[in-house]
C-alpha cells in the first residue's frame, strides 16, 4: 500500500499556505491482530500488553529485520488506514472535554500516523510477533524503529489534560469515534 502525504517544505516556507510538497510512504508489512474493526480495540498498546500480534514484513523488506532479535521492544509507525479527514479539536478516549488534537493521541490528524511501542515475542523469518498491541488487522507499517530507554525514556514529564485521567486507560476501549 503507497501512502500519499501532502506537507510544507521548508524550501517553500515563502510560498503561500497550502502550497505543499507531496510525500510518498510505502508500507513496509502489515498488522496481523484479532482485530477486525476500531469499536473494543484497546486505546493505548500499554493496556494490551496481555494481547499478542504481530508484523508480516513484505519479502523486499526482509532484510532489514537482521539484528533486530536483540531487542525486547520496538516502536512501530503506522498508517490510520480506517479513518478519513480529520479535526483540530477532538474529544479523545480518556477525556469528555474537547482537545487540540495535537494535545492527544487520536487517529484523526493531519497526517494519520499512529505508533506504539510493543515487546518482541520471537522473530521467525519475515514475521514479529508482539505484544501490547492496540492496532486493527491490515493496519500497514510504515516503519519499525528498536526501542532503547537511554534514547527513548524520560525520568521528569508533565501529561497535561491526561494526569487526572490516565487511571481510566486499563478500562477504556474504542468506540469507534475515529473511524470512517
Amino acid at each position: 500500500m503507497r501512502v500519499e502525504c501532502w506537507v510544507i517544505s521548508d524550501a517553500l516556507y515563502s510560498l503561500p499556505l497550502g502550497m505543499m510538497e507531496r510525500i510518498t510512504f510505502t508500507s513496509i508489512g502489515v498488522i496481523r491482530s484479532n482485530f477486525k474493526q476500531a469499536s473494543g480495540t484497546p486505546i493505548q498498546g500499554g493496556a494490551a500488553m496481555d494481547i499478542a500480534s504481530s508484523i508480516e514484513i513484505f519479502d523486499e523488506f526482509k532484510e532489514g529485520l537482521s539484528d533486530l532479535e536483540g531487542f525486547s521492544h520496538i516502536i512501530l509507525l503506522y498508517y490510520f488506514h480506517l479513518t478519513s479527514g480529520f479535526s483540530l479539536k477532538v474529544v479523545p478516549f480518556l477525556d469528555s472535554e474537547e482537545r487540540g488534537v495535537f494535545a492527544t493521541r487520536a487517529p484523526r490528524r493531519p497526517n494519520s500516523i499512529g505508533f506504539t511501542v510493543v515487546e518482541v515475542t520471537s522473530i521467525q523469518g519475515n514475521i514479529i510477533h508482539f505484544s501490547g498491541t492496540d492496532m486493527i488487522d491490515g493496519t500497514p507499517v510504515l516503519d519499525i524503529k528498536p526501542y532503547v530507554p537511554i534514547f527513548d525514556q524520560r525520568e521528569e514529564c508533565r501529561t497535561g489534560w491526561l494526569e487526572g485521567n490516565i487511571h481510566k486507560l486499563p478500562a477504556l476501549k474504542d468506540d469507534g469515534r475515529f473511524t470512517k
